[in-house]
């Protein structure tokens, strides 16, 4: 029995493709690129208009989550029942040693709310006018601590700010 070689060689004369056959699947992959960054560019800014939509999750037990542009947190009133308004700053804990933060507000120091939030990172509203909702507690040194639960930005400070 005679062995084959498995191992041959490929013709030497390929046929030489027409500048046809290589223009046309050029320009079908370069129309399809530029189609799909146009649509990805329009996309992303038609997404910017509806950045001012609130979201809203319904959580366990009934309570909303709510967020949007200027609203951000848990809008429950039967928990987060108090509200505030003013300019939310650290709390370098010169007054009161209670609560991360504090909202100050028209009135003066004695008008200062402590604040905390086991919901919200209330450094994102730093040096920002805020309406709060949230929940008192009772405290040691401030006059108000309060548990945040929901942040309003506000267009305008209060008068007195």
């Amino acid at each position: 029995m005679e062995e084959q070689n498995l191992v041959q060689k490929f013709p030497q004369n390929s046929p030489k493709k027409s500048w046809k056959e290589i223009l046309v699947p050029s320009l079908i992959i370069l129309v399809i690129i530029v189609a799909g960054s146009l649509t990805g560019y329009f996309f992303s800014k038609r997404g910017n208009s509806f950045s001012n939509t609130a979201e809203t999750k319904q959580l366990i037990g009934g309570a909303e989550q709510i967020q949007s542009s200027k609203e951000v947190g848990i809008k429950d009133e039967k928990v987060f029942k108090d509200t505030a308004q003013g300019k939310i700053a650290v709390n370098d804990n010169g007054d009161a040693s209670e609560g991360s933060h504090k909202l100050l507000r028209p009135g003066g120091q004695s008008q200062t709310a402590y604040l905390t939030s086991s919901v919200l990172d209330l450094d994102q509203f730093l040096g920002k006018c805020v309406q709060i909702w949230g929940e008192t507690f009772a405290s040691q040194k401030a006059g108000w601590l309060m548990d945040v639960g929901r942040v309003k930005l506000l267009d305008s400070c209060p008068d007195g700010i």
